[in-house]
């Protein structure tokens, strides 16, 4: 090992971990992954490697699959849905990415359906900007099946992923949706959710959430007034950003401290609100409360 090679691979890290994030929908994992990639980096890193940030990139690719096929197995057994655990955006909006793309809840969420070169495929291809050649080189396999691997990602996600929407916009529909919860307006509450709107929460078994997903727009609107009129007692709600979009950390004060209690996220289209992630697992909220509570910027208020 030498200072240089050292150099090199923590000048990489943030754009691995992102990586090895997006690819897992955990961030603790992904950190877990690069760590995993250090020694074996250490062992060969040399002259002899033309391309650092290739060969890294394969690296953290390959043991974050390997990773994802383990993730997988416990998923299956996990108590409740399982939603991705949220991280805090401001210092790196893209998380080492050259674009911005595959970061939010909702996009993450989706990955879970496909398989993990699919998965590892699209990511590289859309947040990384890598060409088909390279990405043979990653997954190793041809170019021609690595273009099969994103053109198959996208048909099994084809209609499921939304459109970017205009900023003014999600404005828009996140202050009606802030709106009519406060207010406890079921109606106003129900127009601004599309037909097909889905709540998603996340207890991991530990805390009380929702063992199954709620579907359609009266449902989920009577499913969210009924968590906050259930749980809003003493709750108050911080805005904050979390995987690149505005959330809402709800949050308890008692004898030692400030306690988060969920992350209310919003899956939003141009056309309202298509889902409703509410993480509530503690060992996920823990790591993103501790950053997201320095990012009070206003004046909080509940749901």
């Amino acid at each position: 090992m030498t200072s240089e090679s050292l150099s090199v691979f923590e000048a990489a890290r943030p754009r691995l971990t992102g990586l090895a994030y997006r690819l897992l929908g955990s961030w603790a994992e992904a950190e877990d992954v690069v760590q995993d990639a250090w020694p074996k980096w250490a062992a060969v890193a040399g002259p002899g490697i033309a391309n650092a940030d290739a060969y890294l990139t394969t690296m953290v690719t390959r043991l974050a699959l390997t990773a994802l096929d383990s993730a997988r197995v416990r998923r299956e057994q996990y108590v409740g849905p399982w939603l991705p655990e949220p991280v805090d955006t401001r210092a790196d909006p893209a998380l080492g990415a050259e674009t911005a793309e595959a970061l939010d809840l909702a996009t993450l969420l989706l990955f879970e359906r496909l398989s993990g070169p699919e998965r590892a495929a699209l990511v590289l291809r859309e947040a990384f900007a890598y060409d088909y050649a390279s990405l043979a080189e990653v997954l190793d396999t041809s170019e021609a099946a690595a273009r099969q691997l994103v053109s198959r990602g996208r048909r099994a996600l084809e209609g499921q992923r939304r459109q970017p929407v205009d900023p003014q916009q999600r404005a828009r529909v996140l202050a009606a949706f802030v709106a009519a919860a406060q207010g406890g307006d079921l109606a106003a509450l129900e127009a601004v959710l599309v037909d097909n709107a889905v709540a998603i929460s996340d207890g991991g078994g530990v805390v009380s959430a929702a063992r199954r997903p709620v579907h359609g727009a009266e449902q989920v609107a009577r499913f969210v007034l009924g968590v906050l009129e259930k749980f809003g007692q003493g709750v108050r709600s911080i805005p904050v950003q979390a995987n690149g979009a505005t959330a809402f950390l709800a949050v308890t004060e008692g004898p030692e401290g400030v306690e988060p209690v969920a992350l209310w996220a919003l899956d939003i289209g141009d056309e309202g609100v298509r889902g409703v992630l509410i993480v509530r697992a503690p060992d996920k909220l823990a790591r993103f409360a501790a950053a997201a509570l320095s990012q009070i910027d206003g004046p909080p208020g509940r749901l």
